[in-house]
């Protein structure tokens, strides 16, 4: 499972649907949840996750796209397997692993010290760990 570290910005809730927003590492991501753990506020350290199977890689992305979450990384590995491939990719203070097929990185031509975009669904983002739990004095 991936980690990010980043810090809550935003909270929007709608009976019992919510759309957080945070920001690592300078940039925006936002994450849909049915649950909420009622400590997490505005202001929130946290550990997001990803599972690796959910990072899918863009290059030269040009237009709009639905996914939330459009993060610049570059590229530090590519380890292209007989199916799969692992490519390591560094984000911030970072790295992440996204998993494609070994079909993709060979068509895109991924190589390390290369940047692309990584896309998440805000729906395939979690948190993983609340570090400071605020006191919400509602």
């Amino acid at each position: 499972m991936n980690q990010i570290g980043a810090t809550v910005t935003d909270i929007q809730k709608s009976d019992s649907l919510s759309v957080v927003s945070f920001e690592a590492y300078e940039q925006p991501l936002r994450m849909v949840a049915l649950e909420l753990d009622k400590t997490l506020v505005v202001g929130s350290q946290v550990t997001l996750g990803v599972k690796a199977t959910k990072i899918a890689l863009a290059k030269d992305v040009e237009g709009e796209l639905s996914i939330s979450n459009q993060i610049d990384v570059s590229i530090e590995s590519v380890n292209n397997g007989s199916l799969l491939s692992s490519v390591l990719l560094h984000f911030g203070e970072t790295s992440l692993e996204s998993i494609i097929t070994r079909e993709s990185s060979i068509r895109m031509n991924l190589q390390a010290q290369k940047s692309v975009t990584a896309l998440i669904q805000a729906s395939d983002l979690s948190i993983f760990r609340i570090h400071n739990k605020a006191i919400n004095n509602e």
